[in-house]
């Protein structure tokens, strides 16, 4: 065969063996180094069972090449003719590039992969404290720490040992480095050593004996002075002892580093002083430590120093440990906790994440923790400091189901293993899955993915965070549902009292009737109670994630109760995710979107679509409306079907609000507060101008005429006119008509009272819908003036008799209902008064002034807090409104751009046309959008207008759920809006009483 027949024989051998490169690898096989082994086919094919050939040959070369004179062959000889230790040396040099560069610096160290004795298949603390005894420096520990590691790893890849195993001699090989390097602490200050008891509690990973390759190793240290040493003294050695020991495993020298020693575990933290006595922690524990803490101390674990004192420590913290579920912000502290996780992450790094990202390692441990603590305190059984330990035990409890369990014991087993793999490549700490094509399928391989290690490893790991995923849904509430659903029967494994105990520490407030709702939706063998068995584990986590679980699973109950028989109904919640999210988030949030959804439960079918949950268009309802009420017999039907569409439309508009579908695409809701609320202000609004002209068709068609003597026109007023309509407004109106050719003016006038009186009757007729209270107060004279004035008579009115509030009021005038036509030449005719042609002079700015501070005096509530009231109180929505319109009125003949209806529009207006300090609009709109928020959030959560925060705890915690806080944060929520409020009058006292 010809020379290149021959070379590309070999090459496609070395491709079909692994190789990439098959070029470079056909060069290092040939290289001197190798010489003879390179040639032979057993190398080849040991090369080729590796997770990556071209990095573990380019390995062994670099390995050869470091050999002394006649060690060289040694090595080659005994690797071909031993196949243990060339499986383990090649096993090692195809995973980790990190451990090659350690053999390359150490060359003889292969030696330590020869020959494994049965005793050292399972090394434990004891045999790795032999072997690193030798060590009496920083540098000769590191370099028997990484010889120690590289028997750790060659058996964990030749699959000698499991997963749980490795983790555990990890664990144990960090405890005797930490113990190695308190004695060389301890040597090199033994004036320190002497002066206290030192005793090391290992934390985390190293505690529960389930470390990583490369990570943080977590501790706390617990000291107690020496007999005849003063406490001072002896904690300032102990601190020192500690510190030294610590720079030992974490400096960097020529040899590496071993690993961080993190201490922030402790008491305060990094604030918190290194090293405590027993009665300090002790002391901390009982009165300042947050739930997180108890959660920590779950893996507390004696690891060095002195083990008495160490197993004191363990002692004393156990039943703290056991009591933190009766905490009073137990669930909120918890839920705190995931949520901070979860915002922890960069936005491209989520979906890589192996530890933190959704369905990944710290979900499973955060729920095992969690049915722990919930758990742990009546069943001894469940206090294991090892993840899978403690899995195993809460399914042998019952606690988990078994299936789900094993389920969640290999996708853990799964995930830590590929973290392992990733870590072991470069010796790096990382938990992100690489991207690079070679880095996947090194890892593919190293998993024992062979055909497609790429498409394999994707598919298997998709697959594992997939079942992780819904890991609150498979620990919490599955066992909940099947305990619940045979409580009667008798044949719940987990019984009444554990159940009623689990919904407590889930955050509900009345067990005992949170279990009747449950039996009710769960029990039995129909097809509804199957389906919603299957739904309620999604619906109950949402519902434990909001301020009152109760209302929520009480609003599911009811919406079941009257659509449970709807098959579209269940198929929706079944088959559309969204749909079932979105219901549980909309019945937690408060009253006001149940109370609409339960008087139309049909509504539900909004929430498994995107687009019903967008406003409809203005004109839309118009047309709805407008047919509904040309079908109706009697104005009251007519009236009564205008209120239906109305109804829907809120809850619509509701819902979108809640779930946060009213944000910028990509942008969370509490991060667009601006746009979120003005989407909400023109929904509502034109949900109201439809109903009002829907109502006014109505009453023209009562009269039984073709067409009335009279034009009308509704002009809307206030928020109304403003589009800033919050979900508890009254819809401020005026009237204005104009007669027919021909019509007497008496005639018209009393048609068109006739009409706007109907209109008005017919919208406050009783119903269990929400009310569209009708204002009128903004018409001329007020109260004392005639409910609708002709167009002349109001240009006479205004030409003679105006005041300069009635001109202020005017700004937010806009038709909404009637004739088009009439509206648009009363806005021409109204244009002067509201923008001045001249400005405002002197005397109309003192009015505009006295005026507020009269409102501001007389109009707050007795007793009301001015720091919170929304309307009236420092800061707040009356502040701004007559800031912004006091310039609209001194400037807008000059700047057309200020001729808005719109609070935020004119803002912007006068900070671009240089009237206003940009600065000064931003915290003047910060405010306004914020008062205005609250007031929408108070309804929703209450169903009842409120102009400040409400008292009732519950209540509270929901606003500021809807305002974007975490649980827990009523006070931060209060302090924020005290903060802002009070920057916005500062601005407001400048512009509007001395500007």
């Amino acid at each position: 065969m010809p020379v290149g027949g021959r070379r590309d024989s070999r090459y496609g051998q070395l491709l079909r063996r692994g190789f990439t490169d098959p070029t470079a690898a056909a060069g290092l096989l040939d290289a001197p180094a190798l010489a003879p082994a390179g040639g032979d086919g057993v190398l080849a094919d040991a090369l080729a069972a590796t997770a990556d050939p071209d990095l573990a040959l380019r390995g062994l070369v670099r390995l050869a090449e470091a050999q002394p004179e006649g060690e060289r062959s040694r090595l080659l000889d005994t690797l071909l003719a031993a196949k243990p230790l060339r499986d383990r040396l090649l096993a090692v040099l195809g995973a980790s590039e990190g451990l090659a560069d350690h053999l390359a610096r150490h060359p003889a160290e292969w030696q330590a992969l020869v020959a494994f004795e049965t005793a050292d298949l399972h090394p434990g603390t004891e045999e790795f404290e032999t072997a690193l005894a030798p060590a009496t420096d920083p540098d000769t520990l590191r370099v028997r720490y990484y010889r120690a590691l590289l028997t750790i790893a060659a058996r964990d890849i030749t699959g000698t040992t499991g997963f749980a195993e490795t983790a555990a001699e990890l664990a144990d090989l960090a405890t005797a480095t930490l113990r190695a390097a308190l004695r060389i602490a301890g040597n090199e200050a033994p004036e320190d050593a002497a002066q206290c008891r030192l005793a090391v509690i290992g934390m985390g990973k190293c505690g529960g004996r389930e470390l990583n390759y490369v990570s943080d190793v977590d501790v706390i240290f617990v000291a107690e002075l020496a007999e005849g040493v003063e406490e001072g003294p002896a904690l300032q050695a102990a601190t020192r002892l500690a510190g030294r020991m610590m720079r030992v495993c974490s400096d960097t020298t020529a040899e590496g580093t071993i690993w961080p020693v993190d201490a922030n575990l402790r008491p305060e933290g990094r604030n918190g002083p290194l090293v405590r006595t027993l009665s300090s922690h002790l002391a901390y524990y009982r009165r300042w430590a947050k739930t997180w803490e108890f959660q920590a101390l779950l893996k507390a674990r004696p690891v060095a120093g002195d083990q008495a004192l160490g197993d004191a420590y363990c002692t004393a913290v156990a039943p703290l440990v056991w009591q933190a579920v009766e905490r009073e912000n137990f669930v909120p502290d918890v839920q705190q906790m995931r949520r901070r996780v979860e915002q922890s992450l960069p936005a491209a790094q989520a979906e890589r994440e192996l530890k933190l990202g959704p369905g990944g390692l710290r979900d499973v441990e955060f729920a095992v923790q969690l049915l722990q603590l919930v758990h742990g305190r009546t069943d001894p059984e469940l206090r294991r400091s090892t993840t899978l330990d403690a899995l195993a035990a809460l399914a042998a409890g019952g606690y988990v189901g078994r299936q789900d369990a094993a389920s969640l014991d290999a996708s853990y087993r799964f995930l830590r293993t590929a973290e392992h793999r990733i870590q072991l490549h470069r010796l790096r700490r990382t938990h992100l899955m690489p991207t690079d094509d070679a880095e996947l399928r090194r890892l593919g391989r190293s998993l024992g993915f062979t055909g497609e290690p790429v498409q394999e490893l994707n598919a298997a790991w998709r697959r594992h965070t997939a079942g992780v995923r819904r890991l609150h849904e498979k620990l919490f509430y599955r066992p909940l549902l099947d305990a619940v659903a045979r409580l009667e029967a008798g044949q719940a494994r987990l019984g009444q009292d554990a159940a009623a105990e689990r919904l407590v520490a889930l955050g509900y407030a009345d067990p005992a009737s949170a279990l009747r709702h449950l039996t009710a939706l769960a029990s039995g063998v129909t097809r509804k109670a199957a389906i919603q068995r299957t739904l309620l584990p999604v619906l109950l986590d949402r519902f434990a994630d909001s301020a009152d679980p109760d209302a929520g699973l009480l609003g599911f109950r009811k919406v079941s109760d009257a659509l449970g028989t709807s098959p579209w109904y269940l198929r929706l919640l079944r088959d559309q995710g969204a749909a079932a999210e979105n219901l549980a988030r909309v019945l937690s949030a408060g009253r006001l979107a149940p109370d609409l959804l339960l008087r139309a439960p049909e509504a539900v079918a909004l929430l498994g679509d995107p687009a019903g949950l967008r406003p409809r268009p203005g004109p839309a309802l118009h047309q709805e409306i407008q047919a509904a009420v040309r079908r109706a017999d009697t104005p009251e039907a007519a009236v009564a079907a205008a209120r239906g569409v109305r109804r829907r439309e809120l809850f619509r508009t509701a819902a979108a609000d809640i779930v946060g579908a009213y944000a910028p695409e990509g942008t969370p809701a509490a991060e667009a507060p601006g746009p979120v609320l003005d989407r909400v202000g023109d929904a509502l609004t034109d949900i109201n101008a439809a109903t009002i002209a829907g109502a006014l068709s109505a009453a023209v068609a009562a009269r039984g005429e073709d067409e009335p003597p009279t034009r009308l026109a509704v002009i809307a007023m206030g928020r109304f006119g403003g589009h800033e309509l919050s979900y508890g407004s009254d819809a401020d109106v005026i009237f204005v008509h104009e007669p027919h050719e021909g019509v007497s003016e008496q005639r018209a006038a009393e048609a068109a009272f006739a009409l706007a009186n109907e209109m008005i009757r017919l919208l406050q007729l009783p119903s269990i819908d929400p009310p569209l209270l009708i204002d009128t107060d903004l018409r001329p004279e007020g109260r004392s003036g005639p409910l609708v004035r002709s167009y002349r008579s109001f240009a006479a009115y205004y030409q003679r008799w105006s005041l300069v509030w009635e001109s202020q009021a005017l700004l937010r005038a806009e038709p909404v209902a009637g004739d088009a036509g009439l509206g648009e030449r009363f806005l021409g005719l109204i244009d002067p008064l509201r923008y001045p042609p001249d400005g405002l002079g002197d005397d109309a700015v003192r009015e505009i002034r006295r005026l507020k501070a009269r409102m501001e005096a007389e109009r707050l509530p007795r007793g009301a807090d001015p720091t919170t009231h929304t309307k009236l109180g420092r800061g707040g929505l009356s502040d701004i409104e007559w800031t912004v319109q006091l310039l609209q009125m001194r400037h807008a003949h000059a700047e057309p751009a200020l001729r808005t209806t719109r609070t935020r529009r004119a803002l912007a207006a006068a900070a671009e046309c240089g009237l206003l300090d940009p600065a000064d609009a931003e915290v003047l709109d910060e405010a306004w959008v914020l008062a205005s928020r609250v007031r929408n959030a108070v309804m929703l959560v209450r169903g009842r207008p409120l102009d400040t925060f409400p008292t009732d705890a519950r209540e509270s915690a929901a606003v500021a759920r809807y305002l974007g806080y975490e649980p827990g944060a009523v006070g931060r929520m209060l302090d924020d809006y005290r903060r802002t409020t009070r920057r916005a009058r500062a601005v407001v006292d400048r512009l509007f009483y001395e500007g």
